[in-house]
């Protein structure tokens, strides 16, 4: 397995590795507010720290090829909006998206889903791509559906949603057909 491109860039954001550098940007962009992490699987960031403790991971999970985050930047100013990325295990790949509020509805998410799919397929080793999503998270439910992404299954109690009182949640499950 070799590892992602470390820069992906399409026409109007760029997909950039994650720096330390990046921990406050990510932290008042969307980390630390509860109305982006509602449907995430960590818990939303509450100090400077949480955020500087995932760069550390996802600089190892980077170097072992077990994942890889990105920060999406616009092209045009640098500025960050958002984050995008994938797990991998075996050629099995899941990939995931959180955008600052401040840029939703503007389609970066679609772009940004679009763009880290296209180099995933480009991996030798990617055998399939998948994703899920909360089922009332409709916005991020239309966004994989506009990246090629078809609708499996609706599963219930999929996840523990750890920012909604540890609820246990139904999800729609997702492939990306090759």
């Amino acid at each position: 397995m070799r590892a992602l491109a470390e820069r992906i860039e399409l026409s109007r954001i760029n997909l950039i590795r994650h720096t330390p550098q990046d921990a406050e940007e990510i932290f008042y962009a969307y980390a630390s507010k509860p109305e982006v992490t509602r449907f995430m699987a960590w818990k939303t960031h509450e100090s400077l720290s949480d955020t500087r403790m995932f760069l550390r991971w996802a600089s190892m999970t980077w170097e072992n090829h077990s994942q890889f985050a990105y920060a999406v930047r616009l092209r045009n100013t640098g500025r960050l909006i958002g984050g995008c990325g994938c797990t991998q295990q075996d050629g099995l790949f899941q990939v995931g998206y959180i955008f600052s509020p401040s840029v939703w509805g503007n389609g970066f998410a679609t772009e940004a889903c679009i763009g880290l799919v296209a180099e995933v397929k480009a991996n030798p080793a990617a055998r399939k791509i998948t994703s899920f999503v909360d089922v009332e998270n409709i916005p991020s439910l239309r966004v994989l559906e506009k990246s090629g992404f078809v609708r499996n299954e609706r599963v219930a109690e999929y996840f523990t949603a750890v920012n909604q009182n540890g609820l246990k949640k139904d999800a729609w499950l997702f492939h990306y057909p090759f």
